[in-house]
């Protein structure tokens, strides 16, 4: 952060303003008049919070001098807007107009969220459904990756005369695992394209496939190292994204509503 007025105007002056919270000033005096209009102290406040967000991110400070002079800089500049007729320029006017829309629909998703709160035992109990319904198993593999069949044929005839997995991976795949001895961790068979995974599934535990698998990457030479039955993460890890989940799913379901109310016209 610069620290004199002439680089505060460069630092912080054009920074945007989210829609906050009402600020509990016990009062509202100026911090400061530019040219007999006052910079009011709730929205000095409003602006420090902003700041002091944005200086977090790279570890700096912001100090009251700092957050007055920019909005010092900031009133001066929108007296000289007013001043030279900028608001009624037609683009001007139709950002004004966009960025009201914006604070206004903000405004209403927060309403929303007041009027149907979601309690940690909603979450919980959301987190537990999804539990109950996870199913099947995820497994530990190995692959080779090759640029064609015939290259993928060798290797395996490589692995029938006691070549290690491992090793002939890390000599000959073009994947990325190939350093980690085509090492792929644990997965779902979902994670995978449908050929690698409808593969996997058919091994038992230390065998390779018998025959290349193909798929858009290329082909592959697939050994199965272990299974284990899903398991799903711990609730504190995802119950802030099932609780963001959840509240999307509100709202995507509210917005259904509004729309099934209204006359949408979508012109081609």
């Amino acid at each position: 952060m610069h620290k004199t007025t002439r680089t505060l105007l460069a630092a912080g002056l054009l920074l945007a303003l989210p829609l906050a919270a009402p600020v509990q000033a016990a009062e509202d005096k100026p911090v400061a008049m530019v040219n007999g209009k006052p910079i009011p102290q709730k929205v000095y406040e409003m602006y420090l919070r902003q700041r002091q967000r944005e200086a977090g991110k790279s570890h700096q400070t912001v100090n009251r001098e700092q957050v007055i002079n920019e909005l010092v800089n900031r009133e001066l500049l929108y007296q000289d807007a007013v001043k030279n007729g900028v608001g009624k320029n037609p683009d001007v006017q139709f950002a004004i107009e966009q960025m009201k829309r914006n604070i206004l629909i903000q405004a209403n998703v927060q309403r929303l969220s007041k009027q149907h709160p979601l309690s940690d035992a909603d979450v919980k109990k959301e987190y537990d459904k999804a539990v109950k319904a996870m199913s099947g198993q995820e497994y530990k593999a190995r692959h080779i990756l090759l640029k064609n069949e015939d290259e993928a044929k060798a290797v395996i005839k490589e692995l029938d005369n006691g070549a290690v997995f491992a090793d002939v991976a890390k000599a000959k795949s073009t994947g990325p695992s190939a350093s980690e001895g085509g090492d792929l961790g644990w997965f779902k068979p979902d994670q995978m394209v449908p050929e690698f995974a409808n593969a996997v599934k058919k091994l038992k535990k230390g065998q390779y496939t018998r025959k290349p698998v193909k798929t858009q990457f290329g082909w592959h030479v697939i050994k199965l190292e272990d299974t284990r039955k899903a398991v799903p993460p711990a609730y504190d890890q995802v119950k802030g994204q099932l609780k963001s989940m959840m509240r999307t799913k509100q709202l995507q379901e509210y917005v259904g509503k509004l729309r099934q109310q209204a006359k949408v016209e979508i012109k081609k």
